[in-house]
């Protein structure tokens, strides 16, 4: 029993601290040369002024199927008064709806560069993200080799040590 021991002691103490992949890091460094986890959404939201909030407000109410009924059932009531309704109660009686399309046509003008600022921080913002996303995984990767790497290296120890158990074995 005591010579399994100082046998166990030799291989260990011959593989204590020298690992078959000798370029793996130990943990701390790898906390020491990797950057933390950052939110990048709140960093994000942190940089944005007031007229580009308006712009991503604008843009997700704008862009919104809430926003699409409210204009198009306005359009409705608006033709449908001023073509139905009693002549002294027209306010834009036909053919001067035309107006109606015009402001429209207006208002269509003016939100199509609004929203399209608002993508381009959407946009922005989705590509920081995306750069966020790849460091963690990329981070992730090299911390999973590592653990293989460690457990490759623990696997030809306790086979060392299983063969070193049955050569004591077949001695007895």
């Amino acid at each position: 029993m005591a010579e399994d021991l100082v046998g166990q002691r030799n291989i260990l103490e011959r593989n204590n601290g020298i690992m078959k992949h000798k370029d793996v890091p130990s943990f701390e460094e790898i906390i020491k040369t990797s950057r933390p986890i950052r939110n990048v959404n709140a960093n994000h939201r942190a940089r944005l002024t007031r007229i580009n909030k308006l712009a991503l407000w604008i843009t997700m109410n704008v862009g919104s199927m809430g926003f699409f009924g409210l204009i198009f059932f306005w359009t409705i009531i608006w033709l449908g008064w001023n073509t139905l309704a009693p002549i002294s109660f027209r306010f834009d009686p036909y053919p001067a709806f035309v107006l109606w399309l015009f402001i429209s046509n207006m208002i269509q003008i003016f939100l199509m560069p609004l929203i399209m600022v608002g993508q381009n921080l959407q946009s922005r913002h989705s590509e920081i993200r995306a750069e966020e996303d790849f460091l963690i995984n990329k981070k992730s990767e090299n911390e999973i080799q590592i653990i293989l790497k460690h457990l490759e290296n623990q696997n030809e120890m306790i086979l060392e040590i299983l063969e070193h158990l049955q050569k004591m074995n077949e001695k007895k």
